[in-house]
């Protein structure tokens, strides 16, 4: 069940208003009483409620974004670019941290509290090891409290594809 969908169920459960006929308005709103509305699932403090996190970072800037397990919805999605003014810091590990810290906020809003990390590079026919701010966006997700589940690396692998840039010889300095 969708983390949204969630929501919307509650909030249309908590829409149901009782008003008796011999009860005046104001006596109504008195007797009922506002129940603060919570998002995600109704379930334990204790219990692990799951969520994907991709985190894509290339040599220019560094991606958290957090989704359910289907991956459909997507619940936050911050990016190095956003929480740094120069561009040369888009991809440091400065920013992929604070970019970490602003995800684990929200996800822990929506009743997230456990994260199954997808780990991916730019990868193609360029590099596929990750680049500077993967290492310090996972390290912020676990010492913010998220609870980690599997890590996986999900950077595309080509099976034999078009061709790489530069020459037969290779790129000459």
């Amino acid at each position: 069940v969708s983390v949204l969908y969630c929501v919307s169920f509650l909030s249309l459960k908590q829409k149901k208003k009782t008003f008796h006929p011999k009860m005046s308005k104001k006596a109504a709103k008195q007797t009922q009483k506002e129940e603060p509305q919570g998002f995600g699932p109704n379930v334990t403090k204790d219990t692990l409620v799951y969520g994907s996190c991709h985190i894509y970072a290339s040599r220019n800037d560094t991606f958290v974004h957090v989704t359910d397990t289907s991956g459909r919805e997507t619940i936050t999605k911050v990016t190095g670019g956003m929480k740094v003014k120069t561009d040369r810091d888009e991809s440091s590990p400065y920013a992929a941290m604070l970019a970490a810290q602003d995800v684990v906020k929200r996800c822990k809003e929506c009743g997230i509290n456990a994260l199954h990390i997808k780990l991916r590079a730019t990868g193609g026919v360029r590099t596929k090891s990750p680049g500077p701010g993967a290492q310090s966006a996972l390290r912020a997700l676990a010492r913010a409290g998220m609870k980690i589940g599997r890590i996986e690396d999900v950077t595309p692998v080509p099976h034999d594809s078009t061709r790489r840039k530069g020459s037969r010889r290779g790129r000459r300095l």
